[in-house]
């Protein structure tokens, strides 16, 4: 019954939101590289340099908003970096990934230890605070579970819809699509192969850095290291398990949020004292892993990924 208890609160629903916000922010930015043909591993990394970032310039005196837009501008440098690399030199998708991820996590720690040189403990910003909507957040339940949560979560749930939207039903997705499922036919029409994949890899690393962001300016208010903690990993499964559609990604990202949620109420219980606490960090990710691998079966793979494309060849 304590399960069920947990499920039926409006909170519990709450914390799911704002758990999943950074994976929504994250998922749909990695969705865009890959539908363009483009896997990009530098997501873990990018992350880490979009929290810094964020957090830094609002301790530097900038405010929420800057904030925001400076981390996304960050994430954006290491996704040029990253489709320079990959997309018109042609180097491996994997190796550039995982180089962009290390570059970014040290340029993070490096530049945190050059402005802060003297401090034990990070400092702490003002965060985003919760937004109360006239009416609708004095709704019963869903008042507390999805009317009161700050603008980023806002955020994150627009930029899925936006990215659907973009993808299905504008000219500007349709190109993008085709350029992961077939650049010939693309570059027949006359447009550019190389600029759209750099382009969506670009766009693609700010979303990752906006969530990256998330964590320090609307979940805990400073920075501190590997306070991503794989996030970048789980929402490149998150785009496998959506079958590469943001509205099944969304509901992926929102799934491993509930586990997790439902792991941080499970050691609070009776049981808790029972079971070690590692066993319930460890559900979430198995619970996602068995998710994955039901839901990979049906998955189509866009055809171009991580396939090198040169103007010219068939």
């Amino acid at each position: 019954m304590e399960i069920v208890d947990i499920l039926l609160s409006a909170s519990f629903w709450g914390a799911v939101l704002r758990i999943a916000s950074p994976l929504i922010f994250a998922t749909m930015g990695e969705l865009i590289c890959e539908r363009a043909g483009v896997l990009n591993l530098g997501i873990e990394g990018i992350m880490v340099i979009g929290a810094f970032a964020g957090w830094m310039a609002v301790y530097a005196g900038f405010g929420l908003w800057p904030g925001v837009v400076i981390a996304m501008l960050s994430g954006m440098a290491f996704g040029l970096l990253h489709a320079t690399l990959s997309v018109p030199l042609g180097l491996s998708q994997h190796v550039v990934g995982l180089g962009v991820t290390l570059l970014a996590t040290s340029t993070a720690y490096y530049a945190y230890r050059i402005a802060l040189p003297e401090v034990t403990s990070p400092p702490r910003i003002e965060p985003f605070q919760p937004v109360d909507i006239p009416v609708l957040s004095d709704l019963p339940f869903l008042g507390e579970a999805l009317f009161s949560q700050t603008p980023l979560t806002y955020l994150a749930l627009a930029t899925a819809g936006i990215v659907a939207v973009v993808l299905y039903r504008t000219p500007v997705g349709l190109a993008l699509r085709a350029v992961g499922e077939n650049p010939s036919a693309v570059e027949a029409q006359g447009l550019s192969v190389t600029a759209i994949r750099m382009g969506a890899v670009i766009v693609g690393s700010g979303l990752m850095a906006v969530g990256g962001a998330f964590l320090t300016m609307s979940a805990f208010s400073s920075f501190f290291f590997e306070m991503v903690n794989g996030r970048g990993w789980i929402c490149i499964a998150l785009v496998v398990f959506g079958a590469w559609r943001p509205g099944k990604a969304l509901l992926g990202a929102l799934l491993f949020a509930a586990f997790d949620a439902l792991q941080i109420r499970m050691q609070q219980t009776p049981l808790g004292a029972l079971v070690p606490y590692q066993i319930f960090l460890m559900v979430p990710y198995v619970l996602s892993i068995l998710a994955l691998i039901l839901m990979s079966r049906r998955a189509e793979v866009p055809e171009a990924l991580m396939v090198p494309y040169n103007r010219g060849e068939r």
